[in-house]
């Protein structure tokens, strides 16, 4: 789907929830994935706690909640630090009672995209954001989900965990693939307890996080374009579907596996690409 000019009409998908969004800011103005996420949670009936490294992230979320008549609180925290991860979602049962949905959203790769260019601290860093914050929330949260009866964990993969992209991306692949085989592991020893787990893997998604400075310079140059219009045009161009998709794209998805709806679907991954991953590259 587009980009909403309004906030959809939520369907009571969620009604009697609770969501803790970890990553549930964007890096700039717009629309990222975590924060749609939230939005949409909410919209659907759920009481969320937005997570951020930003306060003023979080808080911006919060506030479009809160605009659209829903029930949210804003929690700052590194995700990849335990004591961190234990303050935000003892904050979240404190406030709310409960947690019904857990949704790990961040993540980002850093300086190793080639062999030559890895180094240890960068390798150290990027499996961090990207693996070891899911480990640490789910770690947290799944007992208070087994205690309650069940409940419902979302982990943001990526489509790189799956094959590669035609540029290098090593270190954030290797996180990445490892969250999903962390995922169904997890899912399989707590399915009996009534905890799902399950990822989604985004392709290219026009979200604030593609127009971020990356060491001082604009996101499209250090990929070779001169305008941020060239840079979306070819990633555009990629896609069967001729078309980026957006944060709510893959908010949808994420809602379908926090819901009920899904309550037999465990253990997987859910691709929302917009066919890129289905195809070959031409000779």
């Amino acid at each position: 789907m587009t980009i909403p000019a309004e906030l959809p009409q939520g369907r009571t998908r969620l009604a009697g929830k609770v969501a803790l969004v970890v990553g549930g800011g964007s890096i700039g103005p717009g629309w990222g994935n975590g924060k749609a996420a939230a939005v949409l949670y909410a919209l659907e009936g759920a009481k969320v706690l937005v997570v951020d490294l930003r306060r003023e992230a979080a808080e911006d979320t919060v506030g479009i909640i809160a605009g659209a008549g829903g029930t949210a609180a804003a929690a700052v925290g590194d995700a990849t630090d335990e004591a961190a991860v234990a303050g935000f979602v003892k904050s979240c049962t404190d406030t709310y009672g409960r947690i019904d949905v857990l949704h790990n959203n961040v993540g980002g790769q850093g300086t190793g995209r080639s062999l030559k260019t890895i180094t240890v601290a960068d390798w150290n860093a990027t499996l961090a954001r990207n693996l070891t914050s899911a480990m640490l929330s789910c770690r947290a949260v799944v007992p208070v989900m087994e205690a309650q009866g069940g409940g419902s964990i979302i982990n943001v993969s990526s489509i790189s965990s799956l094959r590669h992209l035609n540029v290098p991306t090593a270190v954030y692949a290797a996180a990445k693939g490892g969250l999903n085989e962390f995922s169904k592991n997890i899912a399989l020893q707590h399915a009996s307890n009534g905890v799902r787990v399950n990822c989604v893997l985004p392709g290219y998604i026009d979200t604030p996080f593609i127009r971020r400075n990356i060491g001082g310079r604009p996101n499209y140059e250090v990929k070779g374009f001169k305008s941020p219009d060239e840079y979306s045009a070819a990633r555009n161009q990629i896609i069967p579907m001729r078309r980026m998709g957006t944060a709510w794209d893959v908010a949808y998805a994420c809602l379908f596996l926090a819901s009920d709806e899904s309550s037999y679907i465990t253990a997987t991954t859910i691709v929302v690409d917009g066919g890129v991953t289905a195809t070959c590259p031409g000779v």
